[in-house]
């Protein structure tokens, strides 16, 4: 168990020779409790609508002028597919919070899967009801992911207004819900939100350790310029309009950050699951990618969605492997893992407890 004092000193610590201590450590845990394998979770973007008005989201309810789309249940179908075809252990089923999604199309669509493969399902589709994720639950599901961003509780209320029906205190409530349910629970957090403290960050770390998470998600916060915190680097003002907390010790959104929190991460849950994600790749393309795994992470998430529709899930700009076609990104995949002498693994790549 890491203490807070360690947790803060490595993530103000800048000195590259100091940090290959801290990437050597996390890589070391990492291959004594997950091994070499890098599990591959095909990504579904099943729909860019969404009912919330995240100030940095790229498909917030009131941005106007985007283009929404929501898979046909076909559509999801032959992506699964393709997941199969990948040789992938799980599918990630991801959306905004979309009301037009019904309880009845995910049961379905999560019987179907089940029907024709032996994927594991993780569900990232928000907050919603408590009789959906019992019913999901019940179809098949296994997973579920949900950010709870930041523990800063005022940072987190000023940045996710809430929905008028909203139901839950908050997302570590949320969480703790569906662990009892049955849920492996996926979480993490955005690294560098306008208003985040270096201590917010390393309360962040403590609470993966807390609710002991399956799955531990985190990359550098991202905003889409066509919202209102895309707008601040323009005018630093508007942060007090929207009520972000000021802080002396303020989050540098990077992925040399990014990874020190994915190496952190590993070392206070050894056995989760942790990807390198999209957002480092956007970032820093192939090398960021690479860098993740090589600092503790052991999961990547390969696009499944179908090419006429990944442009438009922008939930911030030039994403990574927007413009691949599903083929190509797992090709590319394939020969990130190998140029770092890892291999893709097999089966359902579940937490090792």
């Amino acid at each position: 168990m890491l203490m807070r004092e360690e947790i803060l000193f490595w993530l103000r610590e800048k000195d590259p020779e100091k940090l290959k201590e801290l990437w050597a450590r996390a890589d070391r845990l990492r291959a004594e409790n997950v091994g070499d394998a890098v599990h591959f979770r095909g990504l579904i973007e099943l729909s860019s609508f969404c009912r919330r008005n995240c100030l940095y989201c790229g498909i917030r309810a009131s941005r106007p002028g985007l283009t929404r789309y929501r898979l046909t249940r076909e559509e999801a179908l032959s992506c699964v597919q393709k997941a199969v075809d990948f040789g992938y252990g799980t599918v990630v089923i991801q959306a905004g919070e979309d009301p037009g999604i019904d309880q009845n199309f995910i049961t379905d669509l999560i019987r179907e899967i089940k029907a024709r493969s032996s994927l594991i399902i993780t569900l990232s589709l928000g907050e919603r009801k408590e009789e959906e994720w019992i019913a999901w639950k019940e179809a098949g599901a296994d997973r579920y992911l949900l950010r709870f961003e930041t523990s800063n509780q005022i940072l987190y209320n000023a940045i996710h207004p809430k929905a008028p029906d909203t139901v839950w205190p908050n997302r570590l409530d949320l969480l703790r819900r569906l662990r009892e349910i049955g849920y492996e629970i996926g979480s993490g957090v955005m690294i560098g939100i306008p208003g985040q403290s270096i201590d917010d960050l390393a309360r962040d770390i403590e609470l993966f350790q807390e609710l002991d998470l399956d799955m531990i998600g985190c990359g550098p916060y991202l905003a889409h310029p066509d919202t209102p915190l895309g707008k601040i680097e323009q005018d630093p003002d508007l942060g007090k309009q929207y009520g972000l907390p000021a802080t002396e010790d303020p989050v540098e959104s990077s992925n040399e950050m990014a990874f020190k929190v994915i190496a952190l991460a590993r070392l206070v849950c050894p056995s989760a699951n942790i990807p390198s994600t999209t957002a480092i790749a956007t970032i820093d393309g192939k090398q960021g990618r690479t860098s993740g795994l090589s600092r503790g992470a052991n999961v990547i998430m390969p696009n499944l969605t179908p090419m006429e529709y990944r442009a438009l899930y922008e939930i911030y700009p030039h994403k990574a492997a927007a413009l691949e076609t599903a083929e190509q990104t797992h090709a590319i995949a394939i020969d990130q893992v190998k140029s770092i002498g890892r291999f893709p693994g097999s089966g359902p790549g579940g937490r090792k407890k």
